[in-house]
């Protein structure tokens, strides 16, 4: 018996789980929620602040790929099924109409050929453009492989597109893949998309997402966090995802012995790295690593940088530029510039005065005069 629409949707927006280029945090306003229906809505964060909820789904779960982390791939264990551009954009609406949705994050299986599953997702995002006039949020995903013509076409349709690296470098992307290949299917596409969002080009208001497969291969921490500077500093990238590779309940390749607590944990730290990057002012070669290349489980990365750097320390608070303030254990960017305003109006003589009491005035004491 045929599915329905609703039964494809529903296995399909499941199985879109393991692509985490979008927003989807662990508090309570950020984690990805199911409907009744049991399809996933997704928070997004807005650039004004707060937070909007987003359909995702897939295309199809049916790929032509081979890549041995996916439970997708052609040879996996999988119900497969497939949607039409149409029966997307309709169910999309639908939802849209009866609860607000910021958006909808479309990704697929590789339907034949990276140019052909192009072709669908760019109709759904034209149909919801122009049938429905739908203005809202798109993210649609490039497929690996796809034609500069094509990638194209989806920056046309687009709000935010994402291409996913996986792993930081062609030797592990080699292991992994003999279908797909690291240079012309990934970085060639990735360049394309950032020379089409250079400031000042008709779409430097798309945003840029890529993701790691965190664990699919036996990469170390620092060939990570090495392509994750690169993508910000070179590519201009919006964000990096990570997704903590999750072996499969029966395989015959084995990725990761590590343990999921562990898996997950290193996942928690690479996050921490890229907000270091990406808030911190740190630089990709800031960040310390234990003898093997790998970031210590045990401690915040930050906390580990600053107990390796003590001619760092005391910063003086009432005269340190942001920057430096930043450095300080238990500082975040909020508490930096509110230290900055708070010196505009007269010197800071203790945490409390911008909001750090107790436990939380702790740790940045260690790191701080007020002299």
């Amino acid at each position: 018996m045929s599915l329905s629409v609703k039964e494809r949707l529903v296995l399909l927006a499941n199985d879109s789980k393991y692509d985490l280029a979008c927003s989807c945090g662990t508090g309570d306003d950020t984690r990805r929620k199911r409907t009744l229906e049991g399809t996933w809505l997704y928070p997004v964060q807005l650039a004004s602040g707060g937070t909007g909820i987003m359909l995702k789904t897939l295309l199809s779960n049916a790929c032509s790929s081979d890549c041995k982390y996916c439970p997708l791939r052609h040879d996996g264990i999988s119900n497969r099924c497939s949607l039409t551009p149409d029966e997307v954009a309709s169910a999309f609406m639908d939802y849209h109409r009866r609860q607000w949705l910021l958006g909808i994050f479309l990704s697929s299986g590789i339907i034949g050929t990276p140019d052909r599953t192009m072709e669908l997702l760019t109709a759904t995002a034209e149909i919801l453009r122009k049938k429905h006039s739908y203005r809202g949020y798109i993210h649609l995903k490039i497929i690996p492989g796809a034609s500069r013509a094509a990638i194209l076409r989806a920056f046309q349709l687009s709000s935010a597109v994402s291409l996913n690296i996986e792993v930081p470098g062609e030797k592990y992307f080699n292991e992994l893949t003999s279908y797909k290949k690291f240079i012309p299917d990934v970085v060639g596409p990735m360049k394309f998309m950032s020379e089409l969002t250079a400031r000042g080009s008709e779409f430097s208001r798309i945003k840029c997402t890529t993701q790691f497969i965190v664990g699919a291969a036996k990469e170390k921490d620092s060939e990570i966090v090495r392509y994750m500077g690169s993508i910000y500093d070179n590519l201009k990238f919006k964000r990096v995802y990570f997704s903590a590779y999750q072996p499969p309940l029966q395989t015959d390749f084995t990725l990761d012995d590590g343990s999921n607590s562990a898996r997950l944990m290193r996942e928690h730290r690479l996050y921490q790295v890229d907000f270091l990057l990406r808030r911190y002012k740190f630089s990709a070669g800031e960040i310390p690593y234990d003898s093997t290349g790998n970031l210590d489980l045990s401690t915040d990365p930050k906390q580990r940088w600053a107990d390796m750097n003590p001619q760092t320390f005391p910063v003086k608070v009432n005269t340190a530029g942001i920057e430096e303030l930043l450095r300080i254990p238990g500082i975040g960017p909020t508490h930096a510039k509110a230290i900055v305003k708070k010196r505009r109006e007269s010197r800071i003589r203790s945490w409390s005065e911008i909001g750090l009491k107790g436990r939380n005035a702790m740790k940045p004491m260690r790191y701080a005069v007020f002299s």
